[in-house]
């Protein structure tokens, strides 16, 4: 039997208790791994003061996407506690290795994480680069989203930073759209690329580069595939396939690519993306 749920007049009063005031800037594909509850520590150079709830800013979008609770934050941690912590932070190990991310090691622990159905916009002030404040009408606006999200919430009120296992399922649930896919040949599987030719036009166009590593392109995207750890990259706009590529033998290796197989790209959300072969 389901637990029953708390009644509407608890779930008001939880929300018109809540404050979001402020709201931090994350970026893509970090964002988006909070939102579908994969990732629970937020990776920076410092610690923060701030405790409790927060709003979750898709940086270079100028919307909040979603709300959190900061429980508190970590010492700065090694290179090796950095790659022993991937569950929670989700950067992969050859980031860390590299130095890419050296400078944020420091984990702010997030719980409680609720995605909104509508991005709420905000005039993003000028500097402004980690914590924004929020005017009262995005504060509002919030709010009355939160207000109407009873149905699929946990089952209790949140009172400590971790977040239950119904909680997480629910938060976990992202719609995949497909967007296109790609038909192996030899040659693919050969060197390790995956063409993207047919519907290289449905990726956002700042994450697409020229032909070299001098000429990355602004933004990154990221990549899951069953079996594998993050991949973040950015396009070659030139031969239209990922940059970075080491981790393509691995995908083809696990999955038993031949040539004629098809390989399925699926988009979340902008920058997001998921990988399966399909026969």
């Amino acid at each position: 039997m389901a637990p029953t749920p708390l009644i509407d007049e608890d779930w008001k009063t939880f929300v018109n208790d809540m404050r979001v005031r402020k709201g931090l800037v994350i970026d893509a594909p970090w964002i988006s791994l909070i939102l579908s509850g994969q990732k629970d520590w937020e990776m920076r150079s410092t610690g923060t003061a701030h405790r409790g709830w927060f709003g979750l800013i898709w940086k270079g979008m100028a919307s909040v996407y979603g709300v959190a609770r900061l429980t508190g934050a970590g010492d700065a941690l090694s290179t090796e506690q950095m790659i022993g912590a991937f569950q929670h932070h989700r950067i992969p190990e050859e980031m860390i290795r590299s130095g890419t991310v050296s400078k944020w090691n420091t984990p702010w622990f997030l719980a409680d994480v609720i995605r909104l159905p509508t991005p709420v916009r905000y005039k993003h002030p000028s500097g402004a680069v980690t914590w924004v404040t929020f005017d009262d009408k995005v504060s509002l606006s919030i709010k009355n989203q939160l207000s109407t999200l009873r149905a699929g919430l946990p089952e209790r009120l949140p009172t400590s930073g971790s977040v239950d296992q119904n909680t997480q399922s629910q938060q976990s649930e992202v719609v995949w759209r497909r967007i296109g896919e790609s038909v192996l040949t030899q040659g693919n599987i050969d060197h390790n690329h995956i063409y993207l030719r047919d519907f290289f036009d449905r990726f956002p166009r700042d994450a697409v580069g020229g032909s070299n590593k001098e000429q990355k392109a602004a933004r990154d995207i990221s990549v899951v595939w069953e079996g594998g750890p993050l991949v973040v990259t950015d396009l070659d706009g030139s031969k239209k396939f990922f940059r970075a590529r080491g981790w393509i033998r691995a995908f083809f290796r696990h999955n038993a690519a031949r040539p004629g197989d098809k390989v399925v790209v699926q988009e979340a959300m902008p920058y997001h993306y998921r990988l399966f072969l399909e026969r």
